[in-house]
């Protein structure tokens, strides 16, 4: 069991969001447990209130609390993709009915923020030659979904 924990509050979306979720990063994912509202709670008994999920091996829980709460873009979930075929995909479902942002940042359908990110991004911004490592940070902010082959040219 892993000691910390990511949890997301939704408004009533716990359930459909981390089976999108498990929908999209396959493999080592899946709905692991789902809680429902007992009498006397809040809101109506039965309802989901917990869902248990795992992302690649990374244990969340999802709520339903309601409205209060909404995300933003100062907590989001950074994916380490192995290589631009992985970006792509990552891409397109999950901007799917969500929105686009700056340098490999997007919302999700649920508004929750995301970091699409090839692996080796970090290291050109660290390169020992600061020109070149300018280039990179330039080309990088002028993109939406990041392309490491462009990021490597500039």
């Amino acid at each position: 069991m892993q000691k910390i924990k990511t949890f997301l509050w939704f408004d009533d979306q716990a359930e459909e969001a981390a089976e999108f979720y498990v929908s999209v990063f396959g493999g080592d994912s899946r709905v692991q447990n789902v809680t429902h509202y007992a009498e006397g709670a809040p809101v109506e008994a039965g309802r989901v209130m917990t869902v248990e999920f795992s992302l690649a091996g990374t244990e969340y829980v999802a709520l339903n609390g309601g409205p209060q709460f909404p995300f933003t873009e100062a907590i989001s979930l950074t994916v380490d993709c192995e290589d631009q075929a992985e970006v792509d995909r990552l891409w397109a479902a999950l901007t799917e009915g969500g929105e686009e942002g700056q340098c490999g940042w997007l919302k999700d359908r649920y508004g929750l923020s995301w970091q699409i990110v090839p692996r080796g991004m970090v290291e050109l911004f660290a390169d020992p030659d600061p020109a070149k490592a300018e280039r990179a940070m330039k080309a990088m902010m002028g993109m939406r979904k990041l392309d490491i082959e462009a990021v490597r040219n500039a």
